[in-house]
């Protein structure tokens, strides 16, 4: 069977059965959960897209104060003036940027995998993500989840593809860096930095960052370097790859400035090095507005920093690089990325296998396409209406038709920005709500202002998503739970898009002067009234759904009921932690033959299964556990979540590793044979003494059958409250129990008494078959005596042995038994130096000698997770799930 340990380590769940005999700091307070549901590391979560938020409102202000002289008749006008040379050598220079941009990975691939990866492979990954992260924003999970798909199939393990991932945005940085410091030192006049412009401020910033840059590299080419912070490891390029990126990084920046300096008129662009200047900032800025391509903050940094307000022609520039260096890559790069997945399909028939290939596409460009849908519907519900068009709709329909249509399709264009996230995570519920929205979109575009065009953009998305029904396969947990729609940062991009739709509006309707009665005229020529009535209640719907996500709280789904089935099988399970599954905070994955269960719980993003499956078997490939392990797998997957298994037995290893997740080892379980369990000999002799004097103390040790602990548990209660307090903690979770009357009384009770009082007692939990027994609350009333725990597992050890049980489950050393060496994982070295140097946060030592004193057998146990990126995060969910929140868990 199984489940790997009933005691799981410290940091994540206090080994309440064998504590430290030294002073112990106890365990950690459980936080309040209605304290919980409203967070304050949510709020904090929130900064980043508030203050990006802030950008792109300021950038709002910023254009209306500089573009007060224009229409936008001036710039549908000055766009179709556009030279067809212009548009040319533009998407030349966008060619040239993203080749330069795919060159990052080709280096990056070449510093981490050496030729493991095909440079053309390479190249057309890094071009294809950026496309992506460019268009999108959020540069980690966009562009570097389709590197992820990519490189995964070329046989890169998660640490190599993160390494690429992070050498190359280093590389693009370093290329922002060079080309400013380049421009601040030929051009400082043409560049003010600050109020009181010095041409040698600018001369010694430009200087300091090339002489930066040139240190550098030069620390780079003495030798082989690595980045160390926290538990980040990254090996850095070589000089002579730092030289390549920065090439990369000038290439790269230079070309897509030349697109946009081609496409503005002729003596708008000022000095080339002013130019790249202002070119850089805006996109710095645009990162940091988390706004879909800096969509708003980037046009208004370049109109406020040369000055285009007054030109047409220049805003038209801007729309034209926009969809030239945003919206062209963007569609080359879904188109790009089908073609390979096209590529690795070499089965069934040609429409079977193109769907098959292409199906692994699909969430990322489902979720750009129906993002892009709402941005038509938001932009054209802020434009006026083609006046011939509105002239043949008012002979069709009645005004009130029309008004409710226009306000529908503003709404609807703001769910597609929310549910584009979901489309994103593979959510069902999203792809039903995308295709029900796009196709109401289509009719509401068509019934607002007869708007064909975006109808049958919509209607074709529709129709596209519609027919990869199975790619979104993901639904909340059975029971409640699953993932929310919104997050921080994409609410930040939402409402960015939203307040540039909202500028566009008021662009549009320069020239109606703001009137109260504006809100309350209705006519079929009144378009400004039906966008500012649009506009606030997309804001309206907006600010309902960023306050439920504040306020709400993420459902992780209630507990499951104690069915009689799942009593049947703990009751036949050979290992005692089956218990922890009264303790009535977890949920259960039963198998549909009832041989077994997983019990599990959701934290954060992290789906956490204690232990493996329980069954009635010990074996880890019995057929019930290899079944309930794949369940449990496919039952996260479903659900969006990180699947985690929590303190593992290492016979179980190979099918975990097949699954594609890493372990990492936790420490030693301390398991007592008791056949051969005695307290003869020189080695037991500390035992013996603990035993005898706790007869002469007068402590009595008997066993108190589950009928009778509830008549003492007011007893056992003070006891209890008396150790809580001592050891200035709160009840954990989870992987042990806790004082609970319902959950005491499922169980047999070990108590020490004295003068008739009850001084110390511990709950048993006994395995079928008599092949394991564990204890699982161990308390005592502080200051009866110092060898209190000491004579209480003697005791119990010596009286489970008489009852003929095989094993005695000391539970978890943590940390104990990892590797020191300086070749050993990362995690197991972070592990051992605690177990040495952590006195001050638990006694590890002290506790695994404790346990050895009764000779047991150790055994490694496990944390199984998926790798990179996620580990880190399932650390946490699990330390959130036993302990409360991370502050809880630092807080000693």
């Amino acid at each position: 069977m199984t489940i790997a340990s009933p005691r799981l380590p410290a940091g994540f769940a206090a080994p309440g059965a064998a504590p430290d005999p030294t002073p112990d700091p106890g365990p950690d307070p459980a936080p309040d959960p209605a304290a919980a549901s409203v967070p304050r590391r949510s709020l904090r979560r929130l900064v980043p897209p508030l203050a990006g938020l802030a950008l792109a409102v300021l950038a709002v202000v910023v254009l209306e104060r500089h573009v007060t002289a224009i229409s936008l008749g001036d710039v549908s006008a000055a766009l179709a003036a556009i030279p067809a040379s212009a548009l040319l050598l533009a998407v030349l220079a966008t060619a040239v940027s993203f080749l330069a941009l795919g060159a990052y990975d080709v280096v990056a691939v070449r510093s981490v995998a050496g030729d493991r990866v095909d440079a053309r492979v390479a190249m057309a990954a890094g071009s294809m993500g950026y496309a992506v992260s460019n268009a999108l924003g959020f540069p980690l999970l966009t562009g570097g989840a389709l590197r992820w798909r990519i490189y995964a199939a070329e046989g890169l393990g998660a640490g190599d593809i993160a390494a690429v991932v992070a050498l190359s945005w280093f590389a693009l940085m370093a290329g922002v860096v060079a080309l400013v410091s380049l421009a601040l030192v030929a051009d400082p006049a043409g560049i003010r930095l600050w109020p009181w412009h010095d041409v040698r401020i600018e001369v010694a910033a430009g200087g300091a960052g090339l002489a930066l840059l040139a240190a550098a590299v030069t620390w780079l080419a003495t030798g082989a370097r690595r980045l160390t912070v926290g538990r980040v490891d990254l090996a850095l390029p070589s000089g002579r790859a730092a030289l390549a990126y920065l090439a990369a990084g000038l290439v790269d920046l230079a070309a897509a400035a030349a697109a946009l300096w081609v496409l503005l008129p002729t003596g708008s662009q000022g000095s080339l090095a002013g130019f790249a200047f202002t070119y850089v900032a805006a996109i710095v800025l645009g990162i940091a507005s988390h706004a879909p391509g800096g969509l708003g903050v980037f046009e208004a940094t370049m109109v406020a920093g040369l000055g285009l307000g007054d030109r047409p022609e220049a805003l038209a520039g801007l729309v034209a690089y926009r969809l030239i260096y945003t919206v062209l890559p963007l569609g080359l790069a879904a188109l790009g990325l089908a073609v390979i997945e096209l590529r690795r399909s070499r089965a069934g028939r040609l429409a079977g296998a193109l769907h098959r290939a292409v199906a692994p596409a699909v969430p990322p460009a489902a979720a750009a396409l129906v993002f892009g849908g709402g941005i038509v519907l938001l932009a054209s519900g802020a434009t006026p209406g083609a006046p011939d068009r509105l002239d043949t709709l008012a002979d069709l329909l009645p005004l009130p038709f029309v008004e409710t249509s226009h306000l529908a399709a503003s709404l609807v264009g703001l769910a597609l920005l929310v549910v584009a996230r979901g489309l994103y995570r593979r959510l069902r519920r999203a792809y039903s709500v995308a295709v029900v929205l796009l196709v109401a979109g289509a009719a509401f575009s068509l019934a607002k202002g007869l708007d064909w065009e975006e109808a049958s953009v919509l209607a074709v998305t529709a129709l596209l998503i519609a027919s990869f029904r199975d790619a979104f396969y993901r639904a909340p947990l059975p029971g409640g739970g699953g993932l929310r729609l919104l997050s921080p940062h994409w609410l930040g991009m939402v409402a960015a898009t939203l307040a540039a739709a909202t500028w566009l509006g008021f662009f549009a309707y320069r020239e109606v002067a703001y009137q109260h009665a504006l809100w309350w005229e209705f006519a079929f020529g009144s378009d400004a009234p039906r966008f500012l009535r649009a506009s606030v209640a997309c804001a309206a719907l907006l600010a309902a759904l960023g306050l439920d996500m504040v306020l709400g709280r993420r459902a992780a789904g209630r507990p499951d009921p104690i069915t009689p089935e799942i009593e049947q099988i703990a009751a036949a399970a050979p290992n005692a932690g089956a218990a922890l599954a009264f303790t009535g905070d977890k949920r259960f994955l039963v198998d549909a033959g009832g041989a077994g269960f997983v019990m599990y719980a959701a934290s954060g993003g992290s789906l956490v299964a204690l232990g493996g499956p329980v069954t009635a078997g010990e074996d880890p490939a019995d057929p019930a556990a290899v079944r309930l392990d794949w369940a449990f797998r496919e039952r996260a997957d479903q659900a969006g979540l990180r699947c985690v298994f929590y303190g593992v037995e290492a016979a179980a290893l190979p099918r975990y590793l097949e699954m594609g997740l890493q372990a990492l080892k936790l420490g030693e379980v301390a398991r007592v044979d008791l056949a051969g369990f005695g307290l003869e000999g020189s080695a037991r002799q500390e035992l013996r003494y603990a035993d005898r004097r706790a007869d002469k103390e007068g402590l009595v040790f008997r066993i108190l059958p589950k009928a009778e602990v509830a008549a003492v548990l007011p007893r056992l209660k003070a006891v209890s409250d008396a150790w809580l307090v001592e050891k200035s903690g709160a009840e954990k979770r989870f992987s042990l129990g806790r004082f609970d009357g319902d959950y005491l009384r499922r169980f047999d009770c070990a108590v020490l008494e004295k003068d008739g009082e009850i001084v110390a007692f511990a709950n048993l939990w006994r395995g079928a078959g008599r092949h394991e027994i564990a204890v699982d609350l161990m308390r005592y009333l502080p200051g009866v005596s110092k060898i209190m725990m000491d004579a209480l597992f003697v005791k119990l050890l010596l009286h489970a042995k008489a009852e003929g049980y095989r094993w005695f489950n000391l539970g978890a050393a943590p940390f104990a038994g990892l590797a020191r060496h300086r070749l050993a994982a990362r995690w197991s070295r972070l592990g051992a130096l605690l177990y040495r140097r952590g006195g001050d946060l638990y006694h590890f030592e002290g506790l695994r000698a404790f346990k050895a004193k009764f000779g047991p057998v150790w055994t490694p146990h496990y944390l199984v997770c998926p790798a990179g990126f996620d580990q880190a995060q399932a650390l946490i969910d699990v330390g959130r799930l036993i302990n409360g929140s991370p502050l809880e868990m630092l807080r000693r």
